[in-house]
């Protein structure tokens, strides 16, 4: 059975884009776009605390009060770490059977700032851990559901969320209808750089807001590896090396005794040879003229603090030619037990090509490896640099009208990395020119807001009934 470019079984002919427009249509008639304004819980719903439990078997023991420290520190911070449990959630919600290539975890701070291989400043998706194909809807709400949560936070009214949320949905809509009517080649090629978004801030955002944006491009640009080498590493005895900064930053020598201390800067030597092979031949060239000099474990994030991270530092033509490179652990994506395994038995694999597919441009350094731990135990890594004109936003900072402005452009964005793997003419057909679908979303963000502040005070009263423990870092 032949399939077209967004995964449509056709038989032996490609399918018109009415035809498209039609299946969008009938998936309309199907799953009427009211519908995704209900949540209710499955019955019995699973324990949060039991879903975070168990993410954190197979995680690095002393490493997980950690995730419970920061999870239970707010609602927003608690819904960053907890993909698996809206998985579960949004696994028994409408969909209309309309697949493509999901983040798994679009929620607001995955969006951000990043470099291209041509030297650009772009805005994209930038966390992939939990990336699989599934149901459209699945990251769109939880890009939205972020957005009530953040406004709930920072004091915004009903209608304020309301209005942030619809106009986000609304952004998507729109641009999924915008890259209907374009060419394959033309949807691959669209990004929004920096030149745009200082437009953007032009004609949406106030004074303050516009300063931001300025503030935050221009220190994104300076976010790289010779930053990241300032902040992060010291030259003893006339060598460059990791600073001692646990448990954020632990060096290997402090980490493990001489003997495992060896085995392990063998088998990272052994990875980065090996994950080599898995870059474009010029950028496996580049790589080889870098020289490995220190590694060190790094916790990460909110939801991924636990599992194995490490930096590792190369230098090129001198100390001052630093390269440094995160390899971070990839283990099952939560939304598998729902959407279904995907086509990669090697999840850094999986993790790199969901990225490339919805990014715009991904980093010269991305690829993947499989390890054999010092435990004896198989882990999967995937591997990019640890920054490279990486930029974020402050949600506590914003306003209503900044939170407006950027959920659209998450929206946008999202809309684009859904339509360079899906059938972005049969989705443009479902959501259609009404705001019915957008205002679906306003109710099922704010229903499941109320959700995750029972969730997270469930956490809060794990910990303090010593059920879990938490520490600050």
């Amino acid at each position: 059975m032949a399939r077209d470019a967004a995964g449509v079984e056709n038989g032996t002919r490609w399918l018109s884009a009415e035809e498209r427009a039609e299946r969008g249509r009938a998936a309309r008639r199907r799953t009427p776009r009211s519908a995704h304004g209900e949540f209710e819980p499955p019955a019995p719903r699973q324990d949060p605390v039991d879903v975070l439990e168990g993410q954190s078997a197979g995680r690095v023991p002393e490493l997980v009060p950690i995730r419970y420290g920061r999870m239970s520190e707010s609602p927003f911070r608690f819904y960053r770490g907890a993909a698996a449990v809206m998985a579960g959630d949004l696994a028994h919600t409408p969909e209309s059977g309309l697949r493509v290539q999901l983040c798994g975890d679009a929620h607001m701070l995955n969006y951000g700032l990043l470099g291209s291989p041509e030297r650009n400043l772009l805005f994209d998706i930038n966390d992939f851990d939990e990336t699989l194909p599934g149901p459209w809807e699945w990251d769109l709400k939880r890009l939205t559901v972020s957005l009530a949560i953040a406004g709930r936070e920072n004091g915004f009214t009903d209608r304020e969320r309301a209005e942030i949320v619809q106009s986000a949905g609304m952004s998507y809509r729109e641009q999924m209808r915008r890259y209907a009517g374009m060419s394959h080649l033309d949807v691959w090629y669209a990004r929004i750089d920096a030149e745009q978004l200082r437009a953007l801030a032009a004609t949406e955002l106030r004074s303050r807001g516009r300063k931001q944006v300025d503030e935050t491009l221009l220190k994104a640009r300076g976010r790289d590896s010779l930053q990241a080498a300032g902040k992060l590493t010291e030259v003893v005895g006339g060598e460059r090396q990791f600073r001692s900064m646990p448990p954020l930053v632990t060096p290997l020598w402090e980490l493990l005794p001489d003997a495992e201390r060896s085995t392990l800067e063998d088998q990272i030597r052994d990875m980065i040879e090996h994950y080599g092979q898995t870059l474009p031949s010029d950028r496996r060239h580049l790589l080889r003229r870098f020289t490995l000099v220190d590694m060190a474990r790094k916790v990460v994030g909110v939801g991924s603090v636990g599992t194995r991270c490490w930096i590792i530092l190369l230098v090129g033509r001198d100390g001052d030619d630093p390269l440094i490179l995160q390899a971070k652990e990839a283990g099952e994506s939560v939304l598998a037990p729902y959407a279904g395994a995907g086509e990669h038995s090697m999840q850094g694999e999986r993790v790199v090509a969901g990225q490339r597919l919805m990014q715009a441009a991904s980093d010269i350094f991305l690829g993947w490896y499989r390890a054999h731990g010092i435990d004896g135990r198989e882990r999967d890594f995937y591997v990019r640099q640890l920054r490279d004109w990486k930029g974020s936003v402050e949600p506590a900072l914003m306003e209503p009208r900044g939170m407006r402005t950027y959920g659209d452009l998450c929206g946008a964005t999202l809309a684009r990395a859904h339509a360079r793997s899906g059938d972005r003419i049969a989705i443009a057909a479902y959501l259609g020119s009404s705001d019915v679908f957008d205002q679906a979303l306003v109710r099922f963000a704010e229903s499941y807001a109320d959700r995750n502040e029972r969730d997270h005070r469930a956490l809060v009263d794990a910990v303090a009934s010593g059920r879990v423990a938490a520490e600050s870092a």
